[in-house]
């Protein structure tokens, strides 16, 4: 590096060594451009200019201030300490020193490389790194002018000190020294085109390039507004092997007086982005930058007038070993439908039309069926892969499929119909396709739950749970990024090791064992994530369900509607299954007891009345479980009467869970099991009067001083859902294990834009 007594640095005077006073991002950035790689000009000021401005303004003393009366548990506290350091940031008076250098690069900027705009970027001293995934919590401003300037690089440190950058330090023990940041000054490149690129696969560990492109700036990505163009390169030829276009309706360009806006793309939505000349010359680039870096790398660019630049070098930290599934020109697609779960895999149809058909599907076969029910669960579980008539993203067969990690393709139609016993099939459901004849073993794929840039998994506000239903995959899951299990479904226990009407078993004299089968499968889960909390769900079968069970048709009656019959509360008041649920309390508190397993907690389904929420408290301190500092009682927000009663419940209860299925069908009166309706739009948890009922819930929890989440399948399916959700206040958002990674990044994203929209308002 060249000695600098202001402090600032141009680009091609650091390369990678300079990580402690440039940062990561900045580090290289200077040795991309060392090797005559084409990275945006532009200049970095110092770590050790941001120590000048905290200590010229007392920020040094805030921080540390509030950092030591913090609470990582509490998110409220955190937040509460980070707006008092990042207002103290916005507040702060640049020195004249400070200023005046940075105005004088700047304006060789623009005068020496035509700058009309710069990108204010962050540089953290712990950001791409080989090994530590500090990268991407920190905040970029885009478009920047010079009136702008020295506020975006205020904003940009005060960025550090962001709620879940305080908790990231907190948690992993992060050195105050560690949290040191630089700030990079680029010319702002006038984007037609941008994207990123891998130059191995990072889902399958395959020696490909791989790309995705988008019109416009790439911000559009990072907020998860478009869908990329995909394409897969041939690393020894720059052959280009695959292409998947998809439909772009929007772009983010470029604001004359500084900033950006989203603009429609009526003519060219439809358009592939990048040309294959593009495409090879990118990946020449690429492979210079990995040729250098003896490693794989993760790499962001931008093209302005046929020119490639290349914004950003990191090494890619975690390579998913999966393989990809593809699809031969020769093999002939038997059906087409929606790809509910991930992967791919070959076997033998077994068609089954009614539930007396189950014994005929062995392990390995291809489970066709209309639709599955939780009582094909252990079938399922053994199947390689499952195809239904009917269905979409939140139907059992597509909630089961991706629990089990098992390819799973729902929606087709007429599968039922068209496919026919003992053919050899491969079922690919991440196309969502079926083919004739069989795949060899090797190309045969499960989704991975952690996939892209694993790098990058920020610490988020919000807390991010996770859905289990199968006690074996407890322990795969528990290694996620997450605060516990926000619900456990015990229907899965019932259908696999159970499997007999649990009134049944107890006419015959068999309640311990009922209670001991049950106590197991809760505590293999409650073990796999201790000591972070399971939220268990007691039973929540319909009468149609339980009376598929062995013994069930002597207790259960006929309903003309089960899905709004005689279910989940309802249910454990009643005198004909009371004993039954006491059974299950009986079981969750086996496991607390005699296993020590204080995480397991309870959640009721189906919550219609208070009277019957505080009969079955009652039922609780009964056997002996009481609410208290470790043990707590959730009610599923699923019934519309929870919406405008919220505060009555909430004096019963520690919290609140919103299941998005339920709530939707009872607020549109739309079945959810209805392929009809759910083709014309009826049941969709984005309908505004969905939303309207979970903001007037949220705000009415909040008021009674209780927390809630959402368990239900909306944030696991729509974006823009959990975008909503975390704007109106949610506190904790439990997902499927497929879609964890991908929408803590989102919630990240959302998090920060809200608390410095918060704090410049302020």
């Amino acid at each position: 590096m060249v000695s600098n007594v202001n402090d600032l640095y141009w680009l091609n005077e650091i390369k990678k060594s300079d990580i402690s006073i440039c940062g990561g991002k900045a580090a290289n950035l200077g040795e991309l451009v060392s090797i005559n790689v084409n990275v945006p000009e532009g200049f970095v000021i110092s770590t050790s200019v941001y120590d000048k401005y905290i200590k010229e303004n007392g920020i040094d003393k805030v921080i540390e201030e509030q950092l030591s009366s913090s609470n990582s548990n509490n998110v409220s506290n955190i937040e509460e300490k980070s707006n008092k350091i990042m207002e103290a940031f916005l507040k702060g008076k640049m020195s004249y020193e400070i200023s005046e250098n940075i105005m004088k690069y700047y304006d060789e900027l623009c005068t020496k490389y035509k700058a009309e705009a710069v990108a204010v970027r962050s540089s953290s001293i712990a950001e791409d790194l080989e090994n530590f995934s500090f990268a991407g919590l920190q905040d970029t401003y885009l478009n920047v002018k010079k009136d702008q300037l020295l506020e975006s690089i205020k904003k940009c440190w005060a960025s550090l000190y962001t709620t879940r950058v305080i908790t990231y330090r907190k948690n992993y023990k992060n050195t105050q020294n560690a949290l040191k940041i630089a700030v990079i000054i680029q010319k702002m490149v006038r984007s037609e085109k941008s994207g990123v690129l891998f130059t191995v696969n990072p889902t399958n560990g395959k020696n490909n390039i791989v790309l995705e492109a988008i019109f416009g700036l790439g911000e559009a990505i990072v907020q998860g507004e478009v869908t990329p163009d995909h394409y897969i390169v041939n690393k020894s030829d720059l052959s280009i092997i695959e292409k998947t276009i998809n439909q772009q309706n929007k772009m983010i360009t470029r604001l004359e007086n500084g900033g950006t806006q989203y603009v429609s793309l009526d003519d060219k939505s439809k358009n592939q982005k990048l040309t294959d000349d593009e495409i090879k010359k990118l990946s020449e680039v690429s492979l210079i930058i990995e040729k250098h870096y003896k490693m794989p790398m993760d790499i962001e660019w931008a093209i302005e007038g046929g020119n490639i630049y290349i914004v950003q070098a990191r090494p890619i930290t975690s390579i998913s070993k999966d393989k990809e599934s593809t699809t031969n020109a020769n093999e002939s697609i038997l059906i087409k439908g929606m790809g509910a779960s991930p992967g791919s895999a070959s076997g033998v149809v077994k068609i089954v039309r009614d539930i007396q058909e189950l014994s005929k599907v062995k392990e390995g076969d291809i489970l066709v069926t209309v639709m599955t029910t939780p009582d094909m669960v252990p079938v399922m579980s053994i199947a390689k892969g499952i195809i239904t008539d009917e269905g979409g993203m939140t139907c059992h067969a597509a909630i089961v499929s991706r629990e089990l990690g098992i390819p799973c393709i729902v929606g087709t139609k007429n599968a039922t119909v068209l496919l026919k016993e003992n053919m050899v099939v491969s079922v690919d459901g991440t196309k969502g396709i079926v083919t004739s004849g069989t795949k060899k073993i090797e190309e045969e794929t499960k989704p991975s739950l952690i996939t892209g840039n694993v790098q990058y998994i920020p610490i988020t506000a919000t807390k991010v749970m996770v859905n289990v239903g199968i006690p074996e995959k407890a322990h795969e899951y528990s290694k996620l990024p997450v605060d516990g299990v926000g619900l456990m479904r015990v229907e899965f226990i019932f259908t696999s090791y159970i499997k007999e009407h649990p009134l049944y078993m107890i006419k015959q004299g068999r309640q311990e064992e009922f209670v001991n089968k049950l106590a197991n499968g809760i505590a293999k889960v409650a073990e796999a994530f201790y000591p972070r909390p399971v939220i268990i769900r007691t039973s929540d079968f319909k009468t149609n369900e339980y009376k598929n069970m062995i013994g069930g048709n002597e207790f259960e009656p006929e309903e003309s509607n089960p899905m709004i019959g005689w279910r989940g509360c309802s249910r454990y008041v009643s005198g004909a299954y009371n004993e039954a649920f006491l059974s299950e309390l009986k079981a969750i508190k086996k496991v607390r007891d005699e296993k020590g397993l204080k995480n397991a907690w309870v959640m009721l389904p189906f919550v219609r009345t208070v009277d019957e929420v505080k009969e079955i408290v009652e039922m609780m301190n009964t056997i002996g479980l009481k609410r208290g500092p470790d043990f707590k009682l959730y009610l599923m927000a699923e019934v519309p009467s929870i919406v405008f009663m919220a505060k009555e419940f909430a004096m019963y209860c520690d919290g609140f869970s919103i299941g998005s299925n339920d709530l939707t069908q009872l607020i549109m009166g739309a079945d959810r099991d209805s392929k009809t309706l759910g083709l014309m739009g009826y049941f969709d948890e984005r309908n505004d009067a969905v939303k309207r009922a979970i903001s007037m819930l949220i705000k009415s929890v909040h008021e009674a001083g209780k927390t809630i989440s959402i368990c239900g399948q909306a944030p696991s399916v729509y974006p823009e859902f959990t975008e909503f959700l975390i704007k109106e206040g949610i506190d904790t958002i439990s997902l499927n294990p497929d879609t964890v990674i991908t929408t803590i990044r989102l919630i990240a994203s959302v998090e920060q834009k809200l608390i410095l929209r918060k704090v410049t308002q302020a």
